[in-house]
């Protein structure tokens, strides 16, 4: 008798020693689940930097200009520093205009906008180029709307091409004057009247689509045909010229 309880209290100790391990496993995957549901806090609350790239990311979404000064020149661009993040400009993000040596960018302070901003990669891309395509769009935009059609304006021709010519005016724009509205004399190619360098005067016709279409044709004054008076005699001679072109005709 005594052999069998020992035996019920060691299968019993078992299947106590079982479902502790069940429970135990089982609490475990709810505090798994619940670690996982609460990682983004948790790490934004570790990352000393989280607020750091939450903002640039605003800055991003936003299309804020930032001034920052350069730091350093590396292969492929320029590094420098935003709310304490290092960050890259790339060559082809710092201007408009083509950098031949990125050393002399070093301590230069630069008007970027922040174009990927990427924490778990940690990384951080501005450029410049964007903040000058920016501007150029904003000035276009100004001195397009001070254009009105009917407008005289002068300027220089800049290129000459089968089609038309471009003429850069004096207000910035550039213009194109159709090879139909050079002159009342129908013309082949724009040569023929015009050349590169040359200053003109145009009349503006259209402003459409951000473009602006010049006409000289519409300065120049109206060609008018004169009637030609012919004077016929009876027999059918004409008095004129055009007498020969007459002959044998019957009236």
């Amino acid at each position: 008798m005594e052999e069998i309880k020992n035996v019920q209290t060691e299968t019993e100790e078992v299947q106590g020693a079982a479902e502790s391990m069940e429970d135990y496993a089982a609490e475990l995957e709810a505090s798994y689940k619940a670690l996982e549901q609460n990682k983004p806090s948790y790490e934004e609350d570790e990352n000393p930097d989280a607020e750091k790239w939450q903002s640039v990311k605003q800055m991003m979404d936003e299309k804020t200009v930032v001034k920052v000064k350069v730091k350093e020149a590396v292969k492929g661009g320029v590094v420098t520093y935003l709310e304490e993040l290092r960050a890259f400009i790339p060559a082809s993000q710092i201007s408009t205009e083509y950098v031949e040596k990125l050393e002399d960018m070093v301590g230069k302070s630069l008007e970027t906008v922040v174009i990927t901003a990427d924490p778990e990669a940690k990384k951080l891309v501005l450029s410049g180029r964007e903040v000058q395509k920016m501007k150029r769009e904003e000035e276009r935009n100004a001195k397009m709307a001070a254009c009105h059609v009917g407008d005289i304006v002068d300027g220089t021709v800049d290129s000459l091409k089968p089609y038309g010519a471009f003429v850069n005016l004096e207000n910035g724009l550039s213009g194109l004057i159709h090879i139909s509205q050079i002159s009342n004399q129908r013309i082949k190619h724009p040569g023929v009247v015009l050349q590169e360098g040359q200053k003109v005067t145009a009349k503006i016709i259209s402003l459409t689509d951000g473009k602006v279409s010049l006409s000289m044709r519409a300065l120049e004054p109206e060609e008018k045909e004169e009637p030609v008076h012919v004077e016929y005699k009876e027999k059918g001679e004409a008095t004129t010229g055009l007498g020969a072109l007459l002959k044998g005709l019957k009236f």
